[in-house]
This record gives structure tokens, C-alpha cells and sequence, in this order.
């Protein structure tokens, strides 16, 4: 008799894995990582002036977007960090500009106070515990960025979904279900890898 491996099985076990995987990346790539991922990211994807780009606060041994950020805000781009709503619910993103203060998260997470305005990013840059050769991401199971890249790219108006990540994140295959979203690209160490033609930013 054949046995099959539960999908939600198989998706906790590719997570332990790649979080073991995302450690001795974060080693190899070293503490010059993230000045690297903002020149690929500003070489690369270049969004216009004034552009909002969101990203997120890095918990762990997340990639971290802190550069991307600050050079973002320097060039005078609307920067947001994302807070959450509710469970089972989409991500709402608030204006965020070097030395404002974080206010504790759901699940251990750093936001923006409720009193920053609201944004809509343009790009929206992304963790991730590992991503395929097709721009599939691996998260951590709430699902909050699916969502939250579904109902953006909903309202009709151009977004640029982004993965960030070390390049030894990359693994051969993600299982996939109907709600996953696909990134338009990923921001690595060694460069920006896109994955089907960018939506112009």
C-alpha cells in the first residue's frame, strides 16, 4: 500500500529545513549582505522617484532591508512597514523614515505605530524561508504576504513583488497550493533575479 506525505506535512518539514539552511546562510553571506542587496536593488530595479517601496522589520536571520530603506527614503521614496491587521486577514502598511520608533507585533514582530499614515507600495519587498527557480516563495505558514500580494495586485494599480533573500535560500522545488503568489523577482546578495517581465515601477 502506498503511503502519501500530507502536503501541510511536507511544507512543515521543507520550513525546519530551510530555516537550518537560512542560519548558515546568513554566516556565509556576512554583515556586508545588506549594503549589497541595496546597490543590486537600486542597480536593478531602479523605481522612479517618489515610488512607495515597503519592506518589513527582519526578525532572526531574515535578509534585512534596512539599507534598501534608508537609501530609498534618501532618495525621497515613500517608505512603509507593514503592520498586522487580524488573522486571515492582508497586511496594512504604514509610513515609516529612519529613526522612528517600533511597536511590538503579533508572532514577535516590530511595526509601525497606528498613528504613521497609511501607504499603498509600489514594491513591496518581502522575507522568505526559501524560493524556487519559478518565483515561488516558502513563508512561514499564516499566509499574511499571499494575501496580502493578492489583494494588491487586485486594485488594479501596478506592484512589484520582491523576495529578499540569500542566494543559498534558492532550493530545486516549493510545494505549491492555489493561494500561493508568485514574486515578480528576488533581491540576493549577488544580484536581482526576476522571474517573469517586471510591472513598471
Amino acid at each position: 500500500m502506498t503511503t502519501q506525505t500530507d502536503p501541510m506535512d511536507a511544507k512543515s518539514a521543507a520550513r525546519d529545513t530551510a530555516r537550518l539552511a537560512r542560519v548558515e546562510a546568513q554566516v556565509q553571506a556576512g554583515p556586508a549582505a545588506t549594503s549589497h542587496f541595496a546597490a543590486h536593488f537600486f542597480k536593478s530595479v531602479a523605481p522612479r522617484h517618489g515610488r512607495s517601496i515597503a519592506a518589513y522589520a527582519p526578525m532572526g536571520t531574515e535578509a534585512d532591508p534596512g539599507d534598501i530603506l534608508s537609501r530609498a527614503h534618501e532618495l525621497g521614496h515613500v517608505c512603509g512597514l507593514p503592520r498586522i491587521v487580524a488573522r486571515g486577514e492582508a497586511l496594512a502598511f504604514h509610513r515609516w523614515q529612519p529613526g522612528d520608533v517600533l511597536v511590538p507585533g503579533p508572532h514577535g514582530t516590530r511595526e509601525p505605530a497606528l498613528t504613521k499614515p497609511p501607504i499603498r507600495p509600489d514594491v513591496l519587498i518581502v522575507p522568505l524561508l526559501a524560493f524556487d527557480a519559478t518565483g515561488h516563495r516558502l513563508g512561514y505558514g499564516g499566509g499574511y504576504y499571499d494575501r496580502t500580494i493578492a489583494s494588491l495586485r487586485a486594485d488594479g494599480r501596478p506592484l512589484l513583488a520582491l523576495g529578499l533573500a540569500f542566494c543559498a535560500q534558492e532550493v530545486d522545488q516549493l510545494e505549491t497550493g492555489p493561494h500561493d503568489e508568485r514574486l515578480d523577482g528576488v533581491i540576493c546578495e549577488k544580484g536581482v533575479r526576476f522571474f517573469a517581465a517586471a510591472r513598471g515601477v
